[in-house]
């Protein structure tokens, strides 16, 4: 049973031998959210494509966007659970217990951060490359083992995510953004490595060169230890998913009415499944008092967040012993009330239907997978044969704290992905145009 005086410790990565217990005004976890809101990778978040694709006349969510209401759900949703955990068990748990909302909005804001541009098509054309394409070859070229292998054709943005907060790159200080235990624990959904990807579990939590990081954090909170390289989550991971599962679902109805890709009565319906028959008559009374239609979306779509929070924050503490024991299967959004879930589920089944595979979405989707599998397949060429005049040239643009260079064949793919993956989506379409010569900058 993992326990939460322990899961919860202001002990940072990187600045383990200068751990103390020093009282401030600003909280060592409102210091990580702090930290992540000023930082450069958190930043590119706004140029990233969410769903629909950017810059377009009608605002809708990039990453950024995103991330931040994420941050502000996962922050309730963190409070309002420390509150019933201190009812629940009193003086016996960590006073530290009541910063679980500033540790759930900070891993909130870092949950996307490891994301390539474009999305999900950006991981697939990283992938790919490695698994269909020309990539295929260095595997056996220069003997990487099965399990960076691995890593390389699966490659996933919340490994990415876990590496870009704890890597040491070229030239920074040591323990990547120095952040406590406990920030960097929530943000990992899928803690194992590669080497446990399957039909089933086509995702994980960080590349082998990371394994050694993360067994130090896992042991030193406490998780339990599933396998040899296999933990169970963090508990509070689940809130950070649950705070994305929200957003991600309620946030891209919004957007699709502000696209007409859902109509006002579409929209509004979906919404309004979420509340009993006496609470739907409120609703639209309430509504009847702005004509503004945009504006009465965002009134069911605020209301539809606090039922989800509420929910949400029930079936954390009633499966607490099986979350703490690692034997909680799911996300909490599964074990909500009937009729909020069932109203979840056909939320998800008109977003698959008239949203991910409306053309204005899967238009940018093969677009991006074009100009990131391009961008991979020219930086590795140019990696793997520096002496080439080209590759020269193309890798003078690249940062020096990639370490592109290294003696490593599996650290220097890594890296090349370091350097794809940081792109903001337009940032990687004008080095396309660039490198493919559709585009020459006027001298």
């Amino acid at each position: 049973m993992m326990d939460w005086n322990k899961l919860i410790t202001t002990k940072r990565f990187g600045l383990e031998d200068f751990h103390d217990a020093k009282k401030q005004d600003r909280t060592e976890f409102q210091r990580d959210f702090d930290r992540l809101i000023f930082s450069a990778p958190f930043r590119r978040l706004q140029n990233k494509t969410q769903v629909f694709p950017l810059p377009g006349s009608i605002f809708v969510h990039n990453r950024l966007t995103h991330s931040l209401e994420v941050s502000c759900v996962g922050r309730s949703l963190g409070n309002s659970i420390a509150k019933m955990l201190k009812e629940k068990h009193g003086p016996s748990i960590t006073d530290n217990i009541q910063e679980i909302g500033a540790i759930v909005s900070a891993g909130c804001l870092a949950h996307d951060m490891g994301n390539p541009p474009f999305g999900h098509s950006g991981e697939t054309a990283i992938a790919s490359y490695f698994s269909e394409g020309d990539g295929q070859a260095l595997k056996e070229r220069y003997g990487l083992s099965d399990s960076q292998w691995n890593d390389i054709i699966h490659f996933e943005g919340n490994a990415n995510a876990f590496r870009l907060l704890t890597h040491q790159f070229n030239g920074r200080r040591k323990g990547g953004f120095v952040l406590t235990y406990s920030t960097i624990a929530s943000i990992v959904k899928y803690p194992y490595k590669s080497d446990y990807v399957s039909e089933k579990k086509k995702k994980f939590g960080f590349f082998q060169s990371e394994t050694a990081d993360f067994k130090k954090l896992a042991d030193d909170l406490g998780m339990i230890q599933l396998d040899e390289d296999k933990y169970a989550r963090h508990p509070l991971v689940y809130l950070v998913e649950a705070a994305d599962d929200i957003c991600y679902e309620i946030m891209d109805i919004e957007d699709a009415h502000k696209l007409r890709l859902l109509s006002n009565d579409e929209a509004k319906n979906l919404l309004l499944n979420y509340f009993s028959e006496d609470q739907v008559e409120r609703k639209r009374a309430h509504m009847k008092d702005v004509e503004d239609e945009n504006e009465q979306i965002a009134y069911l779509r605020s209301s539809v967040i606090g039922v989800l929070v509420d929910e949400c924050s029930k079936a954390f503490i009633q499966h607490e012993d099986e979350i703490l024991s690692g034997t909680f299967t799911g996300s909490l959004i599964d074990y909500v009330s009937e009729r909020v879930g069932g109203a979840y589920k056909k939320c998800q089944e008109v977003s698959v239907k008239k949203i991910y595979r409306s053309h204005l979405v899967m238009d940018i989707e093969i677009a991006g997978y074009n100009i990131i599998y391009t961008l991979i397949d020219k930086v590795i060429n140019a990696v793997f044969n520096p002496e080439k005049a080209y590759s020269r040239q193309l890798i003078d643009r690249i940062p020096e704290q990639y370490e592109t260079q290294d003696e490593d064949p599996y650290k220097r793919i890594i890296a090349v992905l370091d350097y794809i993956s940081g792109m903001t989506d337009i940032y990687a379409l004008d080095l396309y145009r660039k490198i493919t010569g559709i585009s020459i900058p006027i001298l």
